[in-house]
């Protein structure tokens, strides 16, 4: 199902019980964290909130603000159109089954093909909704006015009003500061797209961004990732590099920016093959990258090779703790342009639960298939949310040979973000690994810890703090299966205590009557 505005996704939302109206004004500052924080606290993730009154600085804000939009398995599945998440990826593991890949690469290339097939490519079209409002900043001389800070009631005097209706500038919209020690206010569920110079393929991904004043922000993409890449192309030649940043929109896009696509597969096919409808782009006004038509608020502008790195952070992250300050490189804003009807997309991350696991869960269930083309032993994989999306998996295989577990581990640690991941804990294919208190059982019921552990080094997380050396790391993988000959194990390996399945039917009918 494709929704054409971020608005009406929440216009279902509310229609099926899943979303609270916030009227009464709400300080972007800190505030909507709070109320927010206790909604994604609650069993299964609370409601999705729309704040129909953000304050910022003092005065209401002409857009209202959604945060939690997909902070639950039921409106994950709505925002995909389907009655939950694992239907689709029933749907897409049929589709990649009908021939069957030799090899990794193979099976990307069939992804891409199957997904292009199923729906058409994004097309080009000449204009739409996100073009109702169009604020051009490129001809005007660049200010730095600071962001206006909140007034202090008892000494300072009330700021002038603001009664705009549209977004000027980055002021005018209900941007937040989400945790006291922040380094300012963070836009949180940016789509930011880049093209290679070289290729011209395109990227859409997530990356925070600090606003430093009107006009100017941070773009924090970390160094593994595909936009850091792009940008080291145009750094390599110092030139301009165009950047686009667009916000709502259907919310199958927001899902497609985090997920964890392998190289050279347009983020945009995904989202036409799940939205079952292609996704119709816009040309942006000044630069040549394109963004949907139906999206919310587009930012468009650029990052300068030639300009210094700038310190972004403090920002309370998915960790649980802050993140320092790093440099990184600055966005400028040439352009913003909106639908007359914007909904400003917004979350946080903090500690667990919050709406990313459910997110990143979602990406899991959906990659699922085409990670088992790879690993034919692979039953099911899940991410706690006590691991902070990739900081602790679990694995379930059917096991065949000696030293399959490690195999597991070492093939993981290889496909793209999962080199993050610092504990694999891989067990038998009887073990739900959803269930993380029949993991830990396992865990210490099965394993030797000097025979079962495995240490390796690779790349970490740059928002790890843990490390030694930033983006630098060790990984922990424990084999919690059940041991083989050939393991070095030479004793019997005894039964698990499971009752007669006749006596427990038995039982049934006399407690069942």
């Amino acid at each position: 199902m494709a929704f054409d505005s971020f608005g009406n996704f929440l216009s279902k939302l509310e229609l099926a019980g899943e979303l609270k109206r916030i009227r009464q004004p709400v300080d972007t500052e800190l505030e909507i964290t709070e109320i927010a924080d206790r909604e994604m606290k609650k069993p299964g993730g609370g409601q999705a909130l729309l704040f129909e009154k953000p304050i910022v600085a003092g005065e209401a804000s002409p857009f209202p603000l959604a945060i939690n939009a997909l902070g639950s398995w039921k409106r994950m599945a709505l925002s995909l159109g389907v009655g939950s998440v694992d239907e689709a990826a029933a749907e897409l593991g049929s589709l990649m089954k009908a021939k069957p890949p030799t090899g990794f690469r193979e099976a990307v290339k069939l992804l891409g093909t199957a997904l292009e097939l199923r729906h058409a490519k994004p097309k080009l079209v000449k204009t739409g909704a996100c073009k109702a409002v169009v604020h051009r900043l490129d001809a005007h001389p660049q200010r730095t006015e600071p962001w206006p800070p909140a007034p202090n009631i008892a000494f300072d005097a009330p700021p002038a009003p603001r009664s705009l209706s549209t977004a000027s500038t980055l002021l005018n919209l209900p941007i937040q500061k989400c945790w006291p020690l922040d380094g300012g206010r963070f836009i949180t569920l940016p789509c930011v797209v880049t093209k290679d110079p070289e290729t011209g393929e395109r990227n859409v991904g997530m990356y925070r961004m600090q606003v430093y004043d009107e006009r100017t922000t941070g773009m924090h993409w970390q160094l593994q990732k595909v936009g850091a890449r792009h940008g080291r192309r145009y750094y390599e030649t110092g030139t301009r590099m165009p950047v686009s940043v667009f916000l709502g929109g259907d919310p199958v896009f927001t899902f497609c920016a985090t997920a964890p696509l392998p190289d050279g597969l347009d983020e945009f096919l995904l989202a036409g093959y799940l939205r079952k409808k292609s996704v119709e782009l816009v040309k942006c006004e000044t630069n040549d990258l394109e963004v949907p038509a139906d999206a919310d608020i587009v930012l468009e502008g650029y990052v300068d090779p030639r300009e210094p790195l700038r310190e972004e952070g403090p920002f309370g992250d998915h960790t649980g703790f802050y993140t320092l300050p790093e440099p990184y490189p600055v966005f400028h804003l040439t352009a913003i342009t909106h639908r007359k009807d914007a909904v400003y997309p917004a979350t946080i991350v903090g500690m667990p639960p919050m709406e990313d696991f459910y997110i990143g869960s979602a990406s899991v269930k959906l990659f699922l298939p085409v990670l088992k083309m790879n690993f034919p032993e692979l039953v099911d994989l899940a991410l706690p949310a006590e691991g902070v999306f990739h900081n602790l998996v679990f694995v379930s295989i059917k096991k065949t040979y000696p030293m399959q577990a490690f195999k597991m581990m070492h093939g993981l640690w290889g496909m793209g973000q999962m080199m993050f991941t610092k504990y694999i804990i891989v067990v038998d294919e009887d073990v739900d690994v959803h269930n993380t208190s029949e993991v830990l059982f396992r865990l210490c019921a099965t394993t030797d810890p000097q025979r079962d552990a495995l240490f390796t080094k690779g790349p970490a997380d740059v928002l790890d703090h843990a490390t030694s050396e930033i983006a630098i790391g060790s990984k922990l993988g424990i084999d919690a299966t059940r041991k083989l000959p050939g393991e070095g194990f030479k004793r019997k390996w005894p039964p698990l205590i499971k009752m007669d399945p006749a006596v427990q039917a038995k039982v049934q009918s006399i407690l069942d009557p």
